[in-house]
């Protein structure tokens, strides 16, 4: 798959011929910020702008090509069937609806359920997320709720429907340490209690070593290495080895952290 976007100076190639297969399993995505992660989650469900152009051999999610699908089916596959955990809830939800308002619409729209039915199934997932009193978040407005439990009613407002497949875009990136491991044990439990496929893009490559399978490592724009998440330390592409490098560790302590040595023969993978 390729993603190209019309400029006034020609066209930029935001992903070159990325190929790969996700299965109910976490598959992370790492790279650099501009090496074409975030872009790559969201042609997969088409919501690039309309200006963008994406080319594919085969773009397929189970029954369903991507490619060939109208917009309407697209809207139908979206939430149902495929969901997006966004970075920031902040920016993501609604600052005009409660936050119960707002999970309860997804079901609504995908399942055609009552709104008492709908507000059953929203209480129980905010239960289900270890969300105290979801009786009274309900009817909380985003901006009355920390950072963590918005995180975590993003992820009840993309599992109720039960997606088949997760995009997780840097969920995690806003939240303290403590609060991070809160959520992504809840994540964690509902993906495996459901089977659940799950594409986590993240720039924390320790987070994504103990927590995903499989590693898709990109640089501008090109997937360098696929690799299993348990073996990330061995692997063998030199932009890999130089993020690994880059990390600061508390087993060996270094004065000066290597700096990430380019090669142009990199984007001729």
């Amino acid at each position: 798959m390729s993603v190209e976007f019309p400029t006034l100076s020609g066209v930029v190639t935001a992903v070159r011929n990325v190929s790969f297969e996700i299965g109910r399993e976490k598959v992370g995505i790492i790279g650099e910020s501009g090496s074409g992660k975030s872009t790559t989650g969201r042609a997969i469900m088409r919501l690039e702008p309309s200006t963008a152009i994406i080319k594919a051999d085969r773009l397929r999610f189970e029954d369903v090509d991507l490619l060939k699908a109208s917009e309407a089916d697209m809207r139908t596959i979206r939430g149902r069937r495929i969901s997006m955990i966004l970075q920031d809830p902040k920016y993501s939800l609604n600052p005009v609806m409660t936050v119960g308002e707002q999970i309860a619409e997804t079901v609504i729209l995908h399942e055609r359920v009552s709104k008492r039915q709908a507000r059953e199934r929203t209480l129980a997932m905010l239960e289900r997320v270890n969300i105290r009193e979801p009786q009274r978040v309900f009817d909380l407005y985003p901006h009355e709720v920390s950072g963590g439990m918005g995180q975590r009613i993003m992820i009840s407002m993309m599992l109720i429907s039960s997606p088949q497949l997760i995009i997780a875009d840097e969920p995690t990136s806003a939240l303290d340490v403590t609060v991070r491991q809160q959520v992504l044990s809840i994540l964690d439990d509902l993906i495996t209690e459901r089977n659940i496929g799950l594409v986590f893009i993240s720039h924390d490559l320790n987070l994504v070593k103990s927590f995903c399978d499989r590693v898709i490592i990109m640089y501008s724009g090109r997937i360098v290495e696929t690799i299993e998440a348990s073996k990330l330390d061995q692997a063998r592409h030199p932009y890999t080895r130089g993020l690994l490098e880059a990390l600061p560790s508390l087993d060996r302590p270094r004065d000066r952290l290597e700096v990430l040595k380019r090669d142009p023969s990199w984007v001729e993978v």
